[in-house]
């Protein structure tokens, strides 16, 4: 069945931007979070055979990172909320991503209905598939830091003028928030005609970088800003509420497909309502949420968080389900300037959070 998105990609809507060039290689951890979801796919289908209930069931295929900024689908994924919720219903099948440009490609080909990402990657979606992939909800706020190295010489952000500064990826929310701290500074980056050079390496790189003095300055994600921060090469210089709009940003968001939206409203609405309780757990149980979330962690990339890391991370981030339309339509606008997305969609075309 083709999707509405492919048609409208196939028609020429798709956009030559760096975010989508800046995509990351296919890692193990991809393919084997990609091999779990087809493996499920498989069970789901020999079940459905047994039971003779392929009819009466419904595929809901959910994409996250395995990240503590997707933290509700952290929670929901190791709870199975939603295999619960829909018991009989519907076939869950939750799969990870490592990078947002993959997890809208997922999307376009019609593999996945609901979708945690980052707020940039929503909105190059959105745009790319002439409002096809809408935010539906928020997940988290704010968990960025802007580290400089502490033999940089950088005491000022005016002092950022002829330094190297890495992002985790062309395009992305932390390059964005960079690229306004630089514009609100009077800078620019050597691609834009001035002196200061932007790179962008895997956070764990960063970290390396920052010891082998290749690079000044970073601005990372948590839990990597607690992680650079500890390993004692670099200091904090922006904290999470100084680097963009006091931190009231969104870090991560939910999507969804018109196709699914539109043939399943009744389930975009369980959906949210799940993980608007997954978000009310997080905010009452944090020590309790923290110990799922380092245990989903684990179970995808091999390696648990430190304790005090994660816990520390937590502290500069917000769990919070409610939209910043403000704050998205700005990220909008500064990816319109920097030619991330061909145009400013409208508002309305953005967002859906009603459904009968």
């Amino acid at each position: 069945m083709k999707k509405t998105i492919i048609k409208k990609l196939l028609t020429g809507i798709l956009l030559s931007g760096a975010l989508a060039l800046s995509a990351c290689g296919s890692t193990d951890a991809d393919k084997g979070s990609q091999q779990e979801s087809q493996d499920n796919q498989g069970s789901q289908d020999d079940q459905e055979g047994d039971s003779g209930s392929s009819a009466e069931t419904v595929d809901v295929r959910v994409a996250y990172f395995p990240n503590i900024t997707h933290t509700q689908a952290l929670i929901m994924k190791n709870k199975k909320t939603l295999e619960e919720k829909w018991e009989g219903k519907c076939n869950v099948s939750w799969t990870s991503f490592n990078a947002g440009p993959a997890e809208t490609e997922a999307i376009f080909a019609g593999e996945i209905d609901l979708g945690y990402i980052g707020p940039v990657p929503a909105l190059s979606a959105n745009v790319k598939s002439g409002s096809d992939v809408k935010i539906i909800s928020n997940v988290t706020n704010a968990g960025a830091v802007l580290l400089k190295r502490k033999d940089s010489g950088i005491e000022t952000l005016a002092d950022l003028s002829g330094k190297k500064i890495a992002v985790p990826q062309i395009g992305n929310t932390q390059h964005l928030c960079l690229l306004s701290l630089l514009t609100d500074n009077g800078l620019k980056t050597v691609d834009a005609g001035g002196d200061v050079t932007v790179n962008a390496s895997s956070n764990a790189d960063i970290l390396n970088l920052m010891d082998n003095g290749s690079v000044d300055a970073a601005l990372v994600p948590e839990p990597w800003g607690t992680t650079i921060e500890n390993n004692g090469n670099a200091e904090v210089m922006l904290d999470y509420n100084e680097v963009f709009l006091e931190g009231n940003y969104p870090t991560a968001v939910v999507v969804a497909s018109k196709d699914f939206m539109d043939a399943h409203p009744d389930l975009v609405k369980e959906f949210l309502e799940a993980h608007e309780e997954a978000a009310l757990y997080i905010n009452d149980n944090m020590d309790e949420a923290l110990t799922i979330v380092n245990k989903e962690i684990e179970e995808a990339t091999g390696k648990a968080l430190d304790g005090e890391v994660i816990k520390n991370a937590f502290t500069r981030m917000t769990v919070d389900t409610e939209l910043n339309h403000e704050a998205i339509m700005k990220f909008a606008q500064i990816s319109k300037d920097e030619g991330f997305i061909s145009e400013v969609p409208e508002e309305d075309d953005v967002f859906t959070t009603e459904f009968n």
